[in-house]
C-alpha cells in the first residue's frame, strides 16, 4: 500500500516525475528525442489503461505523469508497478507541486507534508534548480532547513547520512517536493533496438536472458522447442506470457512452438553420446534461424553462460555458432548461476523456473567439453535441412496476447472433474508464502504440499480425493496440474478463490 496516499490537505492531483535512464541522456539530440518519445508513448499507453484521465508529458529532461483525484489505492499501486517495470525509466518520484512564491510560504507548504515524519530525526535539505532565479539553491536550502529546525521538535541537521532527506526541485516557476523515490528498471525503451527471437526452455537462464533483452529495448519474441509434451509447453507459455505482460505489454510478440521430438529421436538414435548436447544446440539454432521469418528477427538470444555446463565451454560454443551466420546473443555469458537466480527472484520468475523440468541435459551422457567441428558435422548428417524445415513449417505461431487464455483452457478451472469425490485444496506455495498469507475460511479442507515436492508425493495421496491446486497467481497451479494430468492423474484441477 502506498504510504501517505491521501490526506485532507493534499492537492487534487498527484504527480510523478520520471527520469530517463542515464545512457539515454548522453546520446545525441535526435537519438535522445527518439528515446524520450518512445518512453512517453509506452507509459501513456499503459497508464491510460488504468485510468483514461491520467496524463503523461515529455519535458526533455523528465516525463511528468499526473493522476486524477478519483483513483483508488489499487489504481495508484498499479501506476507504481507499471512505472517500475517499464524499460527506460531510471527512477521516478512521487511529488507535491506548488507555484514558486516567497520562502516563507514554501516553508509552510513543506511543513504540511514533512513535519510529522521529521520529528526527532536528523535531516538535510537538498534543493535542485533549473531556470533563472534571484536566489541560489543554498539560499532556499538554508531557509527551509532553518525553519524546520525551529518549528519541528527534536530535529537536527546532518548533511551526510541524515535519517530524512527533504528534496525540493525548482523548475522555472514551479516547485516540487519529493515525497518518495522509486527505483526504475533502467535500460532503453521499447522498441529502440532491433527485434530478437529468444530460445525459451522456461528455466532460469532463458527467462532471465529474455528479460535482459527486453530491458535493453529489444522487442523479444519467444521460440520454444517442445521436448517434453504438453505440460512442458504449458509451463513455458505461462512464463513467456508473464515476462511479456510484466515488462513489455505495449508491444505484442509471437510465441513459436516447434515440435522437436522427431529431431531428438534422430539424435538419440544416430549421434554419439558425447556429442549429443552440441548437436542438439546446433539443430536448435538451425531451426531458430528459419523461424525468424515469422517475426523478422535480426538476432537469436540464448541463456548460455560460459562454463555452466559441458556444452557451454568456449570451444563448444564456437562449434555451435558455426552452424549459422545469424548473430547469436548471450546476455548471461559471464554471469554466475546464483546471480541469474537472484535476478529471476527479483523479476518474479523464480518459482516458475524452479519447477520447470530440464530436458536438454538429459539426452547427453558424458558430454565432451571440446567437440571437434568435423566430428559434429559428420554426426549431424542425419538431421537434414528438409527435416528441420518440415518441423518449422508446421510450427505453432501464436500471438502472445492469446497465449494465456489458450494455456488456461487446457486445465479445467472448475472445482473438479468428479464432484462426488471429497474435495481438498492443496496449497502448493512455498512455506513462507503460506505463512504470510494463509488460506482461511475456504469451502474445503486445506492441506500444504509445496510445488517442488508435488511430483514426488502426489502419487501417495488418496486416489478417491479430488485435489484443487492453489497458488497466488494461478500460474504455477495450472502448470503443475497439467503435468500431473499428463502423468495420468485425473483427480486434480486448479483452485481459485474467485471460483469458490
Amino acid at each position: 500500500m502506498l504510504d501517505a496516499l491521501y490526506c485532507l490537505n493534499c492537492q487534487v492531483f498527484m504527480k510523478y516525475i520520471i527520469r530517463l535512464q542515464a545512457e539515454i541522456t548522453v546520446k545525441s539530440r535526435s537519438v535522445r528525442a527518439r528515446h524520450g518519445k518512445l518512453l512517453t508513448a509506452n507509459l501513456r499507453n499503459q497508464l491510460k489503461a488504468i485510468d483514461a484521465d491520467i496524463t503523461v508529458r515529455w519535458l526533455w529532461d523528465r516525463i511528468e505523469t499526473q493522476l486524477p483525484a478519483q483513483l483508488s489505492a489499487q489504481q495508484h499501486q498499479a501506476v507504481v508497478e507499471r512505472l517500475s517495470s517499464t524499460p527506460g525509466v531510471l527512477h521516478f518520484e512521487r511529488v507535491q507541486q506548488h507555484e514558486l512564491t516567497d520562502f516563507a510560504t514554501l516553508l509552510e507548504w513543506v511543513l504540511q507534508f514533512k513535519a510529522q515524519q521529521l520529528e526527532n530525526q536528523t535531516f538535510a535539505v537538498v534543493v535542485k534548480r533549473k531556470g533563472h532565479h534571484s536566489f541560489s539553491s543554498q539560499d532556499m536550502a538554508r531557509y527551509i532547513g532553518g525553519g524546520i529546525l525551529e518549528r519541528v521538535p527534536g530535529t537536527r541537521v546532518q548533511l551526510k547520512g541524515a535519517a530524512q532527506e527533504v528534496v525540493i526541485m525548482v523548475a522555472d516557476d514551479t516547485v516540487f517536493l519529493v515525497e518518495k523515490r522509486f527505483a526504475g528498471l533502467g535500460g532503453f525503451p521499447l522498441p529502440s533496438q532491433e527485434t530478437v527471437l529468444s530460445l525459451m526452455s522456461g528455466g532460469f537462464d532463458s527467462t532471465v536472458s529474455s528479460y535482459q533483452m527486453i530491458k535493453r529495448g529489444a522487442r523479444t519474441h519467444y521460440c520454444f522447442f517442445n521436448l517434453g509434451g504438453d505440460a512442458h509447453e504449458a509451463g513455458v507459455r505461462e512464463i513467456s506470457y508473464y515476462i511479456w505482460q510484466k515488462f513489455s505489454p505495449t508491444h505484442p510478440v509471437k510465441f513459436i512452438s516447434i515440435d522437436f521430438a522427431p529431431l531428438v529421436d534422430k539424435i538419440l538414435a544416430h549421434v554419439d553420446n558425447s556429442l549429443m548436447g552440441v548437436v542438439l544446440k546446433r539443430t536448435m539454432l538451425r531451426a531458430a534461424c528459419l523461424a525468424t521469418r515469422y517475426v523478422n528477427a535480426q538476432a537469436l538470444v540464448t541463456g548460455e553462460a560460459m562454463g555452466q555446463v559441458s556444452s557451454q565451454t568456449l570451444s563448444n560454443l564456437a562449434v555451435i555458432d558455426e552452424v549459422t551466420n545469424r548473430l547469436v546473443l548471450r546476455p548471461l555469458i559471464a554471469m554466475d548461476k546464483q546471480d541469474i537466480v537472484d535476478i529471476a527472484r527479483h523479476i518474479g520468475t523464480e518459482p516458475l523456473a524452479a519447477a520447470m523440468p530440464e530436458y536438454c541435459g538429459v539426452i547427453s551422457n558424458k558430454p565432451t567439453v571440446k567437440a571437434k567441428l568435423g566430428a559434429v558435422q559428420a554426426a549431424e548428417t542425419v538431421i537434414t535441412d528438409e527435416l528441420i524445415e518440415a518441423q518449422v513449417y508446421n510450427a505453432q505461431v501464436i500471438d502472445i496476447r492469446q497465449l494465456h487464455d489458450a494455456s488456461m483452457a487446457k486445465v479445467d478451472l472448475t472445482q473438479g472433474a468428479n464432484d462426488n469425490a471429497p474435495q481438498v485444496i492443496l496449497d502448493i506455495r512455498r512455506s513462507e508464502e503460506q505463512e504470510q498469507a494463509p488460506l482461511q475460511q475456504q469451502p474445503y479442507p486445506v492441506e500444504s504440499l509445496p510445488f517442488f515436492k508435488l511430483e514426488k508425493h502426489f502419487k501417495g495421496l488418496p486416489s478417491d480425493t479430488h485435489y484443487l491446486l492453489y497458488c497466488d497467481q494461478g500460474v504455477m497451479s495450472r502448470m503443475q496440474a497439467l503435468h500431473l494430468r499428463e502423468q495420468g492423474f485425473s483427480n486434480v484441477s486448479v483452485y481459485t478463490q474467485a471460483s469458490a
